[in-house]
């Protein structure tokens, strides 16, 4: 899709043209396309369009631009092919009327009807439905039971013409393997749908699991990315405004993305100078640092969130998202100021859980294109993502002297092992050994 043509955005009726096409899949039963290329089509689009709705974006040429650029594709054969397939389908389709919901565009086909809120999205099948019930019933994150979702989709497209309702052990095992083997996913992948599956099948549809006995993904270890001190600062001056200052935080505290974006008021300690991650990654709370240089801009930023905040208590809006067990112990809470999103985004939008407007954190997919914007501007010839600026927190508090146990507590990581990678990527890593051509 990053080379789409002029030809092609032509045809998909333009880049910023949002696109409505709930029928996609009976169009592409009907195309005469080969049954592994039908099949690599619907994989990529269910995750493209899944992906878009996680995010609340709109289905447009820009969007699908930023997935295949973000997305590990090779997990998805011919992902760009069928995004372009995709689109060029849709323009074909009548002229499109938009319709706001929430806090995207979608649009409407004359004669149809609008997509359900997400609140009533209760799912088309059984397994669906079992599974919306026992991920809200724990109280499992919005994102969480997308996702659960999103494997679902695809467990149950690898096992057709047999339903997940009948699917046991054996099935999932050949659905896990075949992600290891043919889709050579990541370790992380294949257990994140290990777990989807799991949860599916016992939480959701009651079933008893045995052992599931699987091909395992390749354990790799990658070497992080790492920005130097220079490349950073060309970064940040390349942003201005609140996404310089959150670029900064990320960097200056070792913060992942969602750590960022679900930083609240009271996280923030200005006069202790430190920072609170609240249910960061296993659920584990962590105190990190604050750097001095971002005090005052985080002073003056937290006075401008005092009028939006002041805003929607004028206009009763409904208080921000609490973790359900605390919503129910103080059903006001999220309208006090402490509670308020530190990086609110600037208009409301619909809860998809509760069907509620309120004001949620801005999204990871506008902070994402903001850092990778900036790094193109700043030419730096790296693959930088949000991600980078804690990988260079990390190493640049190694090269400086800074202990791994203490790094290890800053960075939230559960064995020091994990937190020893950083090691590989330092300035002069080990004992500073010097290049033999460097001594000739």
């Amino acid at each position: 899709m990053s080379r789409m043509s002029g030809e092609d955005n032509q045809q998909a009726g333009g880049r910023d043209r949002v696109v409505w096409f709930p029928d996609w899949s009976d169009v592409l039963s009907a195309e005469p396309l080969d049954a592994v290329t039908r099949a690599q089509h619907k994989a990529a689009i269910i995750r493209f369009l899944f992906w878009c709705k996680r995010g609340g974006m709109a289905v447009k040429v820009d969007t699908a631009k930023r997935f295949v650029d973000e997305e590990e594709t090779q997990a998805f054969v011919g992902a760009r092919e069928a995004l372009r397939w995709f689109f060029r389908r849709a323009a074909a389709r009548p002229v499109q009327t938009p319709v706001e919901t929430g806090n995207c565009s979608v649009t409407r086909l004359p004669g149809r009807q609008d997509p359900p809120p997400a609140a009533q999205d209760l799912g088309a099948t059984a397994w669906e439905q079992a599974l919306i019930r026992a991920a809200r019933s724990r109280g499992l994150l919005w994102r969480t039971e997308r996702t659960y979702r999103d494997w679902g989709v695809r467990f149950a497209e690898f096992i057709k013409p047999m339903t997940v309702e009948a699917a046991g052990a054996r099935e999932a095992a050949a659905f896990l393997s075949d992600l290891a083997v043919r889709g050579r996913v990541a370790v992380a992948t294949q257990k994140q749908a290990l777990n989807a599956v799991v949860f599916i099948l016992r939480e959701a549809l009651g079933r008893h699991l045995d052992e599931i006995p699987f091909t395992r993904a390749m354990q790799s270890r990658r070497v992080p990315v790492v920005l130097s001190r220079g490349e950073c600062a060309r970064l940040f001056e390349g942003l201005e405004g609140t996404p310089r200052l959150m670029a900064e935080l990320a960097y200056g505290s070792g913060l992942r993305l969602m750590e960022l974006l679900r930083l609240r008021v009271k996280d923030v300690d200005l006069e202790r100078g430190q920072l609170v991650v609240r249910a960061g990654k296993g659920d584990k709370d962590r105190v990190t640092v604050l750097p001095e240089k971002l005090h005052e801009p985080l002073r003056r930023h937290r006075e401008r969130l005092r009028l939006l905040w002041a805003a929607d208590r004028e206009k009763q809006l409904k208080g921000v998202w609490l973790p359900e067990a605390l919503a129910r112990k103080w059903p006001r809470a999220g309208e006090q100021w402490e509670w308020q999103w530190m990086f609110p985004s600037r208009e409301t939008s619909v809860d998809p859980a509760t069907g509620e407007r309120r004001r949620h954190h801005v999204t990871d997919a506008s902070v994402q294109a903001a850092i990778r914007g900036a790094a193109a501007r700043a030419k730096i010839e790296k693959r930088v993502s949000p991600h980078v600026l804690r990988h260079s927190f990390a190493t640049h508090l190694l090269e400086t002297g800074t202990d791994i146990r203490t790094l290890q507590d800053l960075l939230g990581h559960a064995s020091v092992e994990t937190t020893q990678i950083y090691t590989h990527v330092m300035r002069r890593p080990g004992l500073g050994v010097k290049s033999p051509l460097d001594s000739a």
